[in-house]
């Protein structure tokens, strides 16, 4: 870089504390550029970039500087976890994530998961309660993800347990795999655990409940008590407005109708009860009276 330097003459205001001779080969080395020092080895990083032929500047020439690229020795130094953050690296695909078909979701949160019930209509929806770390699960994904690609009239939503460890709380999740059918007005129609040696349980559930029928009333989703169950969970960002309660007719006939009874505040007093014993043996009395008079 000396030498270019010299050569172009770059620098020509510079200072310079010493000059040797050039007769012997060695290059004119400035100590003082620009108020700045320049040792050997300083800048190792720093390269010259070419000069455009005719880049003045107040009629001298200027010198560009630019940073080198990263060499591949402190790239490989970098660490695997902060190459995938920054996207230097593509990331793996998760065991849940592969094979997921149209029909498969997972859920991001409580709200998400009681909006995609009640926005399913009249279709069956199969919730799929799995964790990350549990090898049941991990086995029984492929076939799932199979079972979804058969009915695509089946909705299938994923609830990563360690990811919402409170909701699955609050719905009484304590077992995995776990999984919970949905239909329409029927709300919830069955709940089980199952693994691959019991797939049939998971089967049996499909084949019951896929045919095509009509709810006769809204699509119910989640059971009241289970809203009510999220809405009172505080580490949960869940709103739901409680039903108002109402009072159960009772019919006509089942109405029992009391006796007037007479007010505390009432003086009236009843007269008491005469013994029937007394009676009687007044009775005998006159009775023994009349036969002495005779």
């Amino acid at each position: 870089m000396a030498e270019v330097l010299g050569k172009t003459n770059l620098f020509p205001a510079c200072n310079y504390s010493q000059k040797k001779n050039l007769e012997g080969g060695a290059c004119l080395v400035p100590k003082k550029i620009s108020g700045f020092c320049l040792k050997r080895n300083t800048f190792s990083s720093l390269k010259v970039k070419s000069l455009a032929s005719g880049s003045d500047f107040n009629g001298q020439r200027v010198a560009f500087l630019e940073k080198k690229s990263m060499s591949k020795r402190r790239f490989s130094q970098v660490p695997i976890k902060a190459k995938m953050q920054t996207g230097l690296i593509n990331r793996g695909q998760k065991w849940w994530e592969k094979g997921v078909q149209p029909n498969m979701k997972e859920v991001s949160s409580a709200q998400d998961l009681v909006d995609s019930l009640l926005n399913a209509g009249d279709k069956l929806v199969v919730v799929d309660f799995f964790s990350p770390g549990c090898g049941g699960c991990k086995a029984l994904h492929p076939k799932i993800c199979q079972f979804a690609e058969m009915n695509p009239d089946v909705q299938f939503l994923q609830v990563n347990y360690e990811e919402h460890k409170s909701m699955c709380y609050s719905l009484n999740v304590h077992v995995l795999p776990f999984f919970r059918f949905y239909r329409g007005a029927q709300g919830r129609v069955c709940s089980f655990s199952c693994t691959n040696a019991t797939i049939k349980k998971f089967k049996d559930a499909l084949a019951k409940h896929t045919p095509d029928r009509c709810s006769l009333g809204p699509t119910k989703g989640l059971e009241e008590k289970e809203l009510l169950a999220l809405f009172a969970n505080k580490d949960l960002p869940f709103h739901y407005t409680p039903k108002p309660v109402q009072p159960t007719p009772v019919p006509a006939h089942e109405q029992t109708h009391m006796p007037n009874q007479v007010p505390s505040h009432s003086k009236t007093e009843l007269p008491p009860s005469v013994p029937t014993t007394s009676l009687k043996q007044r009775d005998s009395e006159g009775k023994t009276l009349v036969g002495v008079g005779r």
